[in-house]
């Protein structure tokens, strides 16, 4: 039997902050590898198939997923049922290369499979395996990564990337740019760099305010067409919108005001904050802003079914702004203060706390793999762990479209 399990997700950057890949972390189990199957049960091929690789395609949205193969599941040739392209092994739970390992990272390298040596400790006997492997990995916490001086030139040789896990800060980032890590692994880019004195830009105040009014009950549309049309970008993206909604009808827009109304209330609160989301984000935080669209999704699903039913109508903004202070590098306090939410969503953003601000713990906790009380929190709400995974692979696919470029 396959072990009950639902996968997290930890983006892995580039030096551009950008998102080149996700470990995906198997949750639910006892650790963090990927589940262990009974090999003879020909049916477990058809439940790795048909249900964690099409998630693993939507969680990743298109990039490659890092993935833990124990040296069982190695042998077993569990990789074998992933696109070469799709997948990143991982090589867990060694101390030191034996002669099967070698066997068996060379039979995956000339199957075509990139693979990343993990919780690497510098030790030379290690480089047996160079000439086989795309990434080595160094936990930062564990190596001080200005040991790897001598391991950067020995590299040289080969073409391998070095990866850094655990990497907490923005500062620490920098400097493990400056060593000569490829990659970044960790929540550093979940923590905003606060800039005292900081002033909102008027076109963000703006985009922030347009977000604000979407979410007021009735909406005013007329101030959203006023505030629209100011740009011209929101104004082209709003009337491809409506032609998108009015598929087989002939619809004549003489005003934005027009627009708005025809759009109604669901789709144009969707659509506005998720355009003015786009308007606030940079390279830096592209990231971290489509997890604000999947958090938001997964939370509008999860209200609309559960205990959270009656804070479903501001599901949705929270999740959206839950990334705000790092997308807009100001403290949360501050930034709620030029919006007119409502008090249970300034609440959920500052204090974590209310109905509101378990539903955003227990969606971002359960998205990032964070969080020791998760089960608790599941159970106390009564939810089915399957229904949230589902949820949280269509909320990924959903954001994989909305922003694919």
């Amino acid at each position: 039997m396959m072990h009950s399990t639902y996968i997290a997700r930890q983006a892995i950057f580039n030096h551009k902050a950008e998102a080149i890949g996700y470990e995906l972390l198997f949750r639910d189990s006892d650790d963090n590898n990927f589940p262990e199957i009974d090999p003879d049960v020909a049916t477990s091929k058809l439940i790795i198939q048909n249900h964690i690789h099409g998630d693993i395609k939507s969680i990743t949205m298109g990039k490659p997923a890092f993935i833990n193969f124990t040296e069982k599941c190695l042998i077993n040739k569990y990789p074998l049922m992933f696109d070469n392209q799709s997948i990143v092994i991982e090589l867990v739970g060694h101390k030191a290369p034996s002669e099967r390992l070698i066997k068996i990272v060379k039979y995956y390298y000339e199957h075509g499979y990139k693979i990343a040596l993990t919780e690497y400790d510098l030790n030379e006997h290690w480089d047996i395996l160079f000439p086989y492997i795309s990434i080595i990995k160094v936990d930062v916490e564990v190596t001080n990564a200005k040991r790897l001086s001598p391991v950067v030139e020995r590299l040289r040789a080969f073409d391998i990337q070095l990866a850094a896990e655990k990497v907490e800060t923005k500062f620490q980032f920098q400097s493990l740019v400056e060593v000569g890590f490829n990659y970044y692994q960790g929540f550093f880019y979940h923590e905003p760099e606060i800039i005292e004195g900081q002033t909102l830009a008027p076109i963000k105040a703006q985009m922030l305010e347009l977000m604000s009014e979407t979410f007021n009950s009735p909406l005013n549309y007329e101030k959203i067409a006023n505030i629209i049309s100011h740009d011209v970008n929101l104004t082209v993206g709003l009337l491809k919108m409506v032609n998108n909604v009015a598929t087989g009808t002939k619809v004549e827009i003489t005003s934005l005001k027009q627009a708005t109304a025809y759009l109604g209330e669901d789709k144009l609160k969707q659509f506005v904050s998720i355009l003015a989301l786009s308007k606030l984000t940079t390279d830096k935080t592209d990231e971290i802003s489509k997890q604000a669209l999947i958090t938001g999704k997964l939370m509008t699903s999860l209200a609309s079914k559960s205990a959270f039913n009656e804070i479903s109508d501001f599901a949705f903004i929270t999740g959206l702004l839950s990334a705000i202070e790092v997308i807009l590098s100001m403290p949360i306090s501050e930034i709620v203060k030029t919006m007119p939410l409502a008090k249970p969503i300034e609440k959920a953003l500052v204090e974590h706390s209310g109905l509101l601000g378990e539903l955003l713990n227990l969606t971002t906790n359960y998205i990032t793999g964070q969080g020791d009380n998760i089960h608790q929190m599941i159970e106390l709400y009564s939810l089915s762990p399957e229904f949230i995974q589902q949820e949280f692979v269509s909320a990924s696919k959903w954001c994989n479209d909305l922003t694919a470029k």
